[in-house]
């Protein structure tokens, strides 16, 4: 049995695990927005709270932003605050699906002077791309149909691949868009994204600079997220990953949270393939809102979480693996990955937090900091940040 723990220390230094904006941000169900206290008031100080994350796990150091949740006069200036803070922006998300004039649809919508208003939205996300310095697109559509015969399947497909075009061609040498698929919501009939295999082909059309991203919350009950990552992987497609959980049909739960195993699973065939430092090029990140936990400490958790899965995966014996695959062992191999899954890892991901000069437990670190308190006091008038989900 080869040592597997060198590496995984090595990987879990290098782990990279961006952290959405609107997560400390105020958020809640269909029927009720939940308020907290010391709540961000603009982009500025949810940089300084995602900063915060980054401090205490060392795997945080850049912050997704929503468009037009984050729009600011200056984003030139709203980088430089946060390389100030010692983080980074990073994926632009766009979003077409909390206007009036998209209730029918928007890059598919059948109105041209609605596909129009999109298609200007995605192509100045792009311009915020070049002013923040940024080098990925997230692109969610909320488009579909809610009955037969609403409009023609195959005629928004069109739409959709003739705004994709459009904004893939605007793109930068060095910039790239992911595409994210969801099997349904808001629309109940069809979806125009609803699955990888439509995102994969879209994305394969449009070229080297289009990726497809995975929401593990974006799948219908027993779908193998696992195989749909080793798919991709293989494809050189997958260009990012959302992290959160699930339970029944939405995907804002904290990583981890509903099926601690499946999140192992999934990392065992990234690190099959080394792909998970940032050289691989695939983009981490959480996306999940935190309803009625606090949010800094939600985030911390899910970092947490993702970096005791990632340990885990990271310390399966890939020989005896392999070995008791080439001999058709069923149950040796699964207890290969067992043995890893069922493997306490904490002690190993603390020590890699205390050799990077961070507290072994960043929430108990956080706790102790008075972070807290400090911005409940100091934030105070003004208008919280949030959205009426």
């Amino acid at each position: 049995m080869s040592d597997r723990t060198p590496y995984a220390q090595q990987v879990l230094a290098g782990q990279s695990i961006e952290t959405p904006s609107w997560a400390f941000g105020n958020s809640g169900t269909r029927f009720k927005v939940f308020a907290q206290q010391g709540v961000p008031r603009d982009p500025y100080e949810k940089l300084a709270d995602a900063a915060q994350v980054h401090k205490y796990t060392g795997a945080a150091g850049s912050v997704a932003l929503h468009i037009p949740w984050d729009r600011v006069e200056d984003y030139g200036d709203l980088a430089r605050h946060a390389a100030a803070l010692g983080v980074r922006i990073g994926t632009i998300n766009s979003n077409t699906f909390q206007d009036d004039d998209y209730m029918l649809g928007s890059v598919c919508h059948p109105d041209a002077k609605i596909r129009r208003k999109a298609a200007d939205h995605l192509l100045e996300c792009v311009d915020i791309m070049d002013a923040t310095g940024s080098d990925t697109l997230k692109l969610w559509f909320a488009d579909g149909t809610n009955y037969p015969g609403q409009d023609s399947i195959a005629g928004r497909q069109d739409r959709l691949a003739d705004v994709l075009a459009e904004v893939y061609e605007r793109l930068g040498d060095d910039q790239r868009l992911l595409l994210e698929y969801k099997l349904f919501e808001p629309s109940f009939y069809t979806t125009d994204v609803p699955d990888w295999g439509t995102a994969y082909a879209h994305c394969l059309k449009l070229g080297p600079k289009a990726q497809v991203v995975i929401d593990t919350g974006h799948h219908a009950p027993g779908v193998n997220i696992e195989f749909i990552v080793a798919f991709l992987l293989r494809e050189g497609k997958l260009g990012g990953f959302d992290f959160n959980s699930r339970f029944y049909a939405d995907d804002d739960l904290m990583v981890g949270a509903a099926d601690p195993f499946q999140l192992f699973r999934i990392l065992h065939e990234l690190a099959l393939r080394d792909a998970l430092l940032p050289a691989s090029g695939i983009a981490y990140m959480l996306d999940q809102c935190h309803n009625i936990e606090p949010k800094i400490p939600g985030q911390i958790r899910s970092i947490m979480n993702v970096q005791e899965a990632t340990a885990k995966a990271l310390l399966v014996d890939h020989d005896a693996l392999a070995a008791a695959q080439r001999a058709g062992d069923v149950l040796g191999a699964n207890a290969v990955l067992m043995d890893a899954y069922n493997t306490d890892v904490r002690p190993l991901v603390a020590e890699v937090r205390t050799g990077q000069g961070l507290a072994a437990d960043p929430l108990a670190a956080y706790a102790a900091s008075g972070y807290a308190e400090e911005i409940k006091a100091a934030r105070v008038g003004g208008s919280q940040a949030g959205w009426g989900a």
